[in-house]
């Protein structure tokens, strides 16, 4: 890992920190979010095999660990903030999944370090944990090693192009309509008031980095007609218009050139068998 993602990641770990106390609130109320977790997890499913073992990084909370651990998979859930690690322990402990979830503080940038080696039947990333890195190309490389042949990679990234971003043009907010495609030194965000960068990453990209060794199953934008969850209040304000687009969008996610211009897109990989 590069001095620049390691102090990033000091940064980004305080920052997703201080937001695992009202994480889980915010998720549970909003509609788009819901939206989110419902389209990923059904393409996470369409190809896994009904029990495995998944390694989940930007693990959070543990709202994907929860839900894939009540199905009968056995979660090996990693992050690097320690609060978001702390509930996560809290959570599956109230659930009573501790036989089904474990837990590791650790990068994705550092995934050799990693106690419980595998190999998996997933390795899972969900909303943008990757995009905390500028170095994406060797994390994707750590991956082969981990995962068992036949094995799944699901990944969800921000791309470098969003038609909702792009949108603001039209009202003059240049800055936040561009800093995707302006953003090869990163781009600047923040979350409770602390400050790290992002990088935005295309399909392509990814998939130059995954070969040889695994191969593409999957591809679909996410929230490209549906707006971005932090558009709030969207769904309720505007619940046929709403319905409306959820409905288009999950017609023509897989379809170009819907599946590039989402605020997300999911991105599948099956390892080649050897």
């Amino acid at each position: 890992m590069n001095l620049t993602d390691k102090l990033n990641e000091v940064e980004a770990a305080k920052a997703f920190s201080k937001q695992s106390l009202v994480f889980d609130d915010y998720d549970a109320g909003n509609t788009i979010i819901r939206y989110k977790r419902q389209r990923v997890r059904e393409h996470v499913l369409r190809h896994l095999p009904s029990s495995g073992y998944i390694l989940e990084l930007n693990s959070g909370t543990g709202e994907d660990a929860v839900f894939f651990g009540r199905k009968g998979y056995h979660v090996h859930a990693t992050d690097i903030a320690e609060g978001m690690q702390r509930q996560l322990k809290q959570k599956v402990q109230r659930l009573g999944l501790t036989g089904e979830i474990s837990t590791e503080l650790c990068s994705f940038n550092s995934l050799d370090e990693l106690r419980q080696k595998g190999p998996y039947d997933l390795i899972f990333s969900n909303f943008a944990g990757l995009n905390c890195t500028s170095s994406l190309n060797q994390v994707l490389s750590s991956f082969s090693p981990l995962v068992k042949p036949g094995g799944q990679v699901t990944l969800v990234i921000l791309p470098k192009w969003c038609m909702w971003e792009l949108l603001l043009v039209f009202k003059g907010k240049f800055r936040t309509a561009l800093r995707r495609i302006f953003s090869g030194s990163g781009a600047k965000s923040h979350v409770e008031g602390v400050y790290f960068k992002c990088w935005y990453y295309s399909p392509s990209y990814v998939i130059r980095h995954m070969a040889p060794d695994f191969e593409l199953i999957g591809l679909e934008g996410l929230c490209t007609l549906v707006p971005p969850s932090y558009i709030e209040h969207f769904a309720e304000k505007r619940p046929r218009l709403y319905h409306w687009l959820r409905e288009k969008e999950n017609k023509w996610k897989d379809r170009w050139p819907w599946r590039f211009l989402g605020d997300y897109y999911i991105i599948s990989f099956r390892k080649r068998s050897i």
